[in-house]
């Protein structure tokens, strides 16, 4: 690793900051102490941001505290008037959080901005969802009575975010935050903190008031903040974006103080081909849906099957397809897949591989580390039921192909798992697209459709993926509270 920071070249240099983020301040740590950040890309040093801690979670805590006591007053109007100017200064800065995004997660430019443009979505949307906090008149028997519900802000919000999608899955959560009159604070992840300092700049430039939006960055000081976080009692809802294992950690160290949680976490998605599916399309699909972000998706494909039909049509369509991939640095020329995040997840990758020819699988494309945090996009064929990559969600480049007979076969193996987040199929028969998304036990099925991430639907999973929604006209409701009031003396 140099130990010279190269940092990206940028049009608006001010986006790049070092320091964390309490109460429209920028701040080092109490200890003065800092930690890397490397481009997975390439191993540079991008730079150093403060280690921080408990005493400094909670002093961010207490700025967004204070601040609750005026936000949450504020109009719905005047949220909405905030959120678009959010919305605005993104737009015009996209390039360049795009580059950000690009050299401290390592996705190739073009996926980097796509994740702008869905990431800004939702400071659009929810600008519009925050006059939209309806409440309702409730009839009562009493005739002296009337029954009124309203929504209220929850009130200090904690936000837990993994470094697959830097600034999307801060923003999906940040958005409905202020637009319900909530505070926050945001816990970076280690490895991309500079995309969530970017954003907290642009939020102050927007004029989002002080202690409304904070930013903690750690690395090794990562479990004792998570763990304030949930139990500091002045925070009411904890939202967190990671694995079922920290997510079930979390709930824990939540209940003592019955915060409201909403988790989204592992998925295992099961990617169906059937005998009728337009298998180009299919396969199309299974490159959008596998291979994007190099499979460090929580909703991209992991478990595909194919029916026995079409199996060898597809399965040659796709490692082809495969094949034709440009691996390299995400900021150079016509790269279309970029590396992996760091050496554990180069390890994953290589374990279900390896694993799975074991087994008996057919490597038909990639199969091997290519140097540094790459690993050349794979395609395997006649992969066992029991095979590792069937059980455990990858989070890489790998796509596996499960050979299956019958409908009910195939939904009985895409069940067999403990979570359910996401499912695809591809098929033409109307009857059957219906069947087999009522029969998946997921969250969200996408028929003919490899993409789900859209800010305007409810995107969540169940079983052990989790629960709550973000998005939709569902996400804002994360953040509010439902209060009745029960008016007397009405009649004379």
């Amino acid at each position: 690793m140099s130990t010279i920071a190269k940092t990206p070249e940028l049009n608006n240099t001010n986006l790049w900051k070092s320091k964390g983020f309490i109460n429209n301040e920028w701040v080092e740590s109490d200890s003065g102490s800092t930690f890397p950040v490397t481009d997975p890309g390439n191993g540079n040093l991008l730079g150093h941001v403060p280690e921080m801690g408990v005493s400094e979670t909670r002093r961010a805590v207490d700025a967004a505290s204070e601040a609750f006591k005026t936000f949450s007053k504020t109009t719905a109007k005047s949220r909405q008037d905030l959120l678009n100017k959010v919305f605005a200064l993104i737009n015009e800065n996209a390039d360049d959080l795009a580059k950000i995004v690009t050299v401290e997660n390592g996705k190739p430019l073009a996926d980097a901005k796509g994740e702008v443009v869905y990431g800004n979505s939702f400071f659009e949307w929810f600008a519009g969802e925050a006059v939209r906090t309806y409440g309702d008149v409730v009839p009562a028997a009493n005739p002296d009575l009337r029954n009124i519900v309203i929504k209220q802000p929850i009130g200090v919000c904690g936000i837990l975010t993994p470094w697959n999608f830097p600034i999307a899955m801060i923003t999906r959560k940040l958005a409905p935050a202020i637009a319900a009159g909530c505070t926050t604070v945001i816990k970076t992840p280690a490895e991309t903190p500079y995309s969530a300092l970017a954003v907290a700049h642009l939020c102050k430039e927007a004029g989002v008031p002080a202690g409304v939006v904070n930013v903690v960055t750690t690395d090794k000081n990562v479990a004792e903040v998570g763990k304030e976080v949930c139990e500091n009692p002045a925070i009411k809802k904890v939202s967190f974006t990671g694995s079922t294992r920290i997510g079930q950690l979390l709930m824990q160290q939540s209940s003592q103080t019955l915060k409201k949680l909403s988790f989204e976490l592992g998925g295992n998605a099961p990617f169906i081909v059937f005998d009728d599916a337009d298998v180009d399309a299919a396969v199309a699909g299974a490159i959008a849906c596998k291979f994007r972000s190099s499979g460090q998706t929580c909703v991209c494909a992991n478990r595909i099957y194919v029916q026995s039909s079409v199996y060898a049509e597809f399965a040659s369509k796709l490692a082809q397809k495969v094949d034709a991939f440009k691996l390299g640095y995400g900021l150079d020329e016509g790269t279309t897949h970029g590396p992996l995040i760091a050496e554990r997840a180069l390890e994953k990758v290589e374990q279900h591989v390896d694993d799975a020819v074991k087994r008996g699988a057919e490597v038909l494309s990639g199969g091997k580390r290519v140097g540094g945090n790459y690993f050349a996009p794979t395609v395997l064929a006649n992969v066992p039921e029991d095979a590792l990559v069937n059980c455990d969600e990858t989070f890489g480049p790998l796509a596996a192909l499960t050979k299956f007979d019958t409908e009910e076969q195939v939904i009985a193996l895409a069940n067999n798992v403990d979570v359910g987040l996401a499912g695809y199929l591809y098929s033409r028969d109307i009857g059957r697209v219906w069947r087999v998304s009522e029969g998946l036990e997921v969250g969200m099925v996408g028929t003919n459709a490899p993409i789900l991430s859209q800010a305007c639907i409810p995107f969540g999973g169940q079983k052990m993926s989790g629960f709550g929604r973000e998005g939709g006209k569902q996400g804002i409701e994360e953040y509010l509270t439902t209060k009745l009031i029960a008016m007397g003396g009405i009649t004379v």
